[in-house]
């Protein structure tokens, strides 16, 4: 009995196997390059590296930052510190910038901290350890108990497009209480903030979102 289909042959078959596996390699190759490049651009990942933010973070906690979220009190940030705690401002020429635009940073001086002043606003401490903004009273409930605002009081106002950073862990943290009396009152820029902690993917048993109050 004749058929107007028969099976296609060894010979016959091998091209298209072989034309439709490349297709799905080519499709694999293309998606992970894609991530390759997308992800410094909106988001980037940090390994904690001391003591200055605990409880909340510790020394070897992995996080992922969000690079194009708004910044709020009490959220966590990852900064550039050079300008704000090293009196250092590199060349932000067009080759660093588009280095910054893809997660390419070559300072060493990264450190993740809380958010405590906004631009323009009054940051002080009086000596009962207390912080205010702006005159009014700062509960920080993620500040472990009996841990005050800060033992040595202060007073700032943070400058336009600027923030005032403090490490939960006040008696062990470098931020902006060290370098009041520098440029800038020791507060980061706006620009020098690479993004917010939204997420802590190691260890695992501390898996999830990082809490910002």
């Amino acid at each position: 009995m004749s058929s107007d289909a028969s099976p296609p042959s060894a010979s016959s078959a091998s091209p298209r196997f072989g034309s439709r596996a490349t297709r799905r390699w080519i499709a694999v190759l293309a998606v992970l390059a894609a991530l390759m490049v997308l992800r410094p651009v909106f988001v980037e990942t940090y390994t904690v590296p001391s003591i200055s933010m605990e409880p909340a973070l510790s020394p070897g906690d992995r996080i992922v930052v969000d690079k194009h979220g708004s910044i709020h009190r009490g959220d966590l940030v990852v900064f550039v510190a050079d300008e704000a705690f090293y009196g250092r401002d590199p060349d932000r020429g067009v080759l660093q910038r588009l280095g910054d635009f893809f997660g390419v940073r070559p300072s060493e001086h990264v450190f993740v901290k809380r958010i405590i002043g906004l631009p323009g606003e009054r940051v002080s401490v009086d000596a009962a350890g207390t912080l205010r903004i702006d005159g009014r009273v700062q509960h920080e409930a993620y500040l472990p108990d009996g841990v005050r605002a800060s033992t040595t009081p202060f007073t700032t106002r943070v400058p336009p497009g600027r923030y005032f950073v403090m490490g939960d862990n006040r008696g062990a943290s470098d931020d902006s209480r060290n370098h009041l009396g520098d440029p800038g009152g020791g507060s980061v820029r706006a620009s020098d903030v690479i993004g917010d902690v939204v997420w802590r993917y190691w260890p695992k048993d501390g898996w999830g979102s990082v809490d910002h109050e």
